[in-house]
């Protein structure tokens, strides 16, 4: 399992060089005109899109006529392999696919923001997998583009109904609780023909932009932890549906630091490391520092990050979309590691703004636009932050003291843009859309507004 590289050590190693777009792109060496040792470093840390695309599968069902305007983005398909299947209704095609990582003994579904003309079949996923879960990791409208199409109803109550005829169901809104950067909603899933209902836990964060990267992992750590919390991701129940709008970044970037975080602490193969967890509160004794450093060395030694990652994209194309959503989930990662590892350490609060709304997601966005995997980026020296300070100066050493908490990223630029987006829509009571669902009291984004 492990690749004998610290993780830790790594990402210093990859931030100190600003070598993240280089190992990121397909391009074989960095822009610019590295050094003859540098070459040869990076020779070491095989290129993620080129490797990716050696292992790249059909997407034959996707392709199809009668399934190309059930695809958000022409250049995000399932593989064939992994795609989800859908049991019943008018088609069983949907942009979705399993991921398996049998190592950390976690499966996740991962799938594009619904469309207008999708909904149905969405739920119909949920319903068939037995998914206990849904994951939301984008706002449904951001930089006035919409995301993803508003799959549950608007109002909480049993007078605010969606009824999807063509699969056989009806969704209610059940309840919501608002945090500062996520909302958790319950909503109830019913069979009309068998009366079989099941309450599925929506997690909702409002605050992570496209193409980007949340300012600090302390925030999407705690999303993470309540997630687990509710026992969502357990392999006893169905997988969760994770999206973003395309599926493939945000959503890679949140399954990719889970399935890293469960594999730092199961990987109890070393004896030393059996005897240590062992020794009755021995976290809590201060002095105690080599117990510490041995937890961290096995914990961060125990994963390759970029082997998980190229097992993710075998099952879904383009998972992690940017650099910064690499070097992001290392960061979580480390970060993460270190709260589950040594139970003594507490993350400490980041300041996030509240949401705007109720459903924090009608509100037109300063962030990123999402969309398929972006093109290669411009030079290095051309990309800026706000303030016009390059985003290609390293990056200073982190001290073994500092929390790396403390550092926080850009997104990408605002020239990257996504396709395919429909128009938002307010749908009132018994209108039918073209999925076949109708709405008993007002939907849509409109009704946020």
């Amino acid at each position: 399992m492990s690749s004998g590289n610290n993780i830790e050590s790594e990402f210093l190693k990859l931030n100190s060089k600003n070598e993240w777009s280089a190992i990121f792109q397909i391009s074989s060496r960095p822009y610019g005109e590295p050094t003859r040792d540098r070459t040869m470093e990076l020779e070491n840390f095989p290129k993620i899109r080129s490797e990716s695309a050696k292992n790249s599968s059909p997407c034959t069902e996707a392709l199809k006529p009668q399934n190309k305007n059930l695809n958000r983005y022409r250049d995000v398909s399932p593989y064939d392999h992994s795609r989800i299947v859908l049991g019943r209704g008018t088609t069983d095609y949907i942009n979705a696919n399993l991921i398996k990582i049998d190592k950390a003994n976690r499966q996740y579904i991962l799938t594009q923001g619904p469309l207008v003309n999708t909904v149905s079949h969405f739920w119909l996923m949920v319903w068939e997998q037995q998914s206990k879960a849904v994951l939301m990791l984008n706002k449904l409208v951001e930089k006035k583009q919409e995301k993803c199409y508003q799959y549950w109803p608007s109002k909480v109550g049993t007078e605010y109904v969606m009824m999807m005829e063509d699969v056989g169901l009806t969704l209610q809104y059940i309840e919501h609780q608002d945090h500062s950067y996520y909302l958790q909603r319950v909503l109830r899933l019913t069979d009309i023909k068998t009366k079989n209902s099941r309450e599925i836990l929506q997690f909702h964060y409002t605050t992570w932009p496209d193409f980007g990267v949340p300012s600090s992992p302390t925030a999407f750590l705690e999303f993470l932890r309540k997630v687990r919390d509710a026992g969502v991701l357990e392999p006893t129940v169905g997988p969760a549906v994770v999206h973003c709008s395309a599926g493939i970044g945000r959503s890679g970037t949140f399954c990719l630091v889970d399935s890293c975080l469960v594999l730092v602490i199961d990987d109890k193969t070393n004896v030393e490391w059996d005897a240590l967890v062992t020794t009755p509160n021995a976290y809590l004794d201060p002095n105690l520092i080599e117990f510490h450093s041995k937890i961290e060395k096995f914990g961060l030694n125990s994963v390759d990050v970029k082997e998980i990652l190229y097992e993710m994209r075998s099952y879904r194309m383009g998972l992690i979309q940017t650099p910064e959503q690499l070097r992001f989930s290392y960061q979580a990662i480390i970060e993460g590691a270190k709260q589950l590892l040594d139970p003594n350490s507490s993350p400490q609060e980041n300041h996030i703004s509240p949401v705007e709304n109720e459903a924090g997601d009608a509100v037109a966005s300063d962030s990123d636009d999402d969309g398929p995997p972006p093109p290669p980026p411009p030079r290095m020296d051309s990309l800026k932050k706000q303030n016009g300070t390059p985003i290609d100066r390293p990056l200073p050493n982190i001290p073994k003291s500092v929390s790396l908490n403390e550092f926080t990223y850009e997104g990408d630029s605002d020239e990257v843009r996504g396709r395919g987006f429909l128009p938002t829509g307010d749908f009132r009571r018994n209108v039918k859309v073209q999925s076949g669902v109708t709405f008993s009291g007002k939907c849509g984004v409109a009704a946020f507004r």
